[in-house]
């Protein structure tokens, strides 16, 4: 069905349209790409925009709490070994910003669309995919999203009866309860760093046993199940037991295991774990992330990490000390407003780097920096917290709108 150019209905295409028009106007007043206003103006015109311009597409979608943005070009640029790709690359996930990617891709075979958890079922019901990817679960914008274990629950009700074939991590109790009920799985040994969301049993609420990299529970029997594919250090092990060598231009174990599930979706795509490998080593950032960009005569990377378990992985990318440190934390919409997860992650990790604190929460991150005994200064803005900070190349980690601050400013 790939190349099929008039899929749509006259209200459809008059909805697309408009969609474009008001993104243009959005774009030009200096308010962001457009992708969401224009897919509203849409979605308003023909609310079932979505699946019709899905309809000749095969989708995969991707979902998780971290690394979906970066699996999803991941998985995108090892179709394009096949086919041309349509997707969401710049993180517009829930309806909208999806709607409006779509739009622009009549004449692509393949949509790889990352899709925000709390959507995924929604979305899914749409657009018919072929397959969908779960990476992860963890505690994220408390504000507004459900408990982890509700969301979970969200997930297998949703995938009850899926036809697509689900590729899920195998080493993520509540991403596996939450894929058990599709019919369809393929099981990826791709990690987890973060257990602190999965030490009860989100099948019976006992206490999950953790021997080593296995897990199950003692009370009901539910367990780590067999995977097919698995990370092994610099590797992927696919289902034959052939190792294929991991070459990525983006750091850090995490992004091996996003490749790992890229190889594994592209697999069910029918593209070989060589060649979406080394397809893979062309990305050499997502939206910004992992940039080294100069700014006020000073090389700085930029890092993104949005909840306790994105921290986390972030820590292990940074250079050590005495590398210096710009921390951005902000509590907008997009963010979620409470900023309790900042007592869930572990700042001593930081002890010995000079830091500097930015950003719209930056006392709140003080106060937590000040209580785990991590040295700081806390700096006004961007070119404050640079000409305050110690030589070297500057690792700046922030949340997600914090972090278009900083790409704004860096001129990135």
């Amino acid at each position: 069905m790939a190349g099929n150019t008039d899929p749509l209905s006259a209200r459809s295409k008059l909805a697309v349209t408009a969609g474009k028009a008001a993104a243009a106007v959005s774009r030009a007043a200096g308010r962001g790409s457009g992708s969401v206003i224009g897919g509203k103006v849409a979605l308003r015109l023909d609310p079932d925009l979505l699946q019709r311009l899905a309809q000749h597409l095969d989708v995969v979608l991707v979902s998780a709490t971290n690394g979906k943005t970066t699996t999803t070009r991941l998985i995108a640029e090892a179709l394009r070994a096949h086919g041309e790709v349509v997707s969401n690359a710049l993180g517009a996930n829930m309806p909208a910003g999806i709607t409006s990617a779509l739009a622009g891709g009549s004449d692509a075979r393949y949509g790889v669309i990352e899709v925000d958890e709390k959507y995924l079922s929604g979305v899914a019901r749409d657009v018919t995919p072929k397959a969908i990817a779960l990476l992860n679960l963890s505690r994220d914008q408390l504000d507004r999203a459900a408990e982890t274990r509700m969301l979970a629950e969200k997930w297998r009700e949703g995938l009850s009866g899926q036809k697509a074939v689900i590729i899920a991590n195998a080493d993520d109790p509540l991403v596996v309860w939450a894929a058990s009920s599709s019919p369809n799985v393929v099981w990826v040994a791709a990690g987890q760093e973060w257990k602190d969301d999965a030490w009860s049993c989100p099948a019976c609420g006992g206490v999950m046993q953790r021997p080593g990299d296995d897990w199950f529970c003692a009370e009901c029997g539910f367990r780590r199940p067999t995977p097919s594919w698995a990370l092994s250090g610099d590797y992927v092990l696919d289902p034959h037991g052939s190792a294929w060598p991991i070459h990525l231009q983006l750091p850090g174990r995490a992004n091996k295991a996003n490749a790992a599930t890229s190889a594994a979706v592209a697999a069910a795509f029918g593209v070989p774990p060589q060649t979406a490998l080394e397809r893979m080593y062309a990305v050499k950032a997502v939206a910004g992330r992992y940039d080294v960009v100069q700014y006020q005569g000073r090389d700085m990377r930029l890092l993104l990490a949005k909840n306790p378990a994105g921290w986390l992985e972030t820590f292990s990318l940074i250079d050590p000390p005495p590398t210096p440190v710009i921390l951005s934390v902000n509590a907008r919409g997009a963010d979620g407003t409470d900023t309790s997860w900042l007592w869930d992650v572990d700042y001593g990790r930081l002890a010995g780097h000079p830091i500097c604190v930015i950003g719209d929460r930056k006392l709140d991150l003080a106060v937590r920096l000040e209580v785990a005994g991590v040295d700081f200064q806390v700096c006004e803005d961007p070119e404050d917290a640079v000409r305050r900070s110690a030589p070297g190349r500057i690792e700046t980690i922030a949340n997600y709108t914090a972090f278009q601050d900083l790409r704004r400013a860096v001129g990135n």
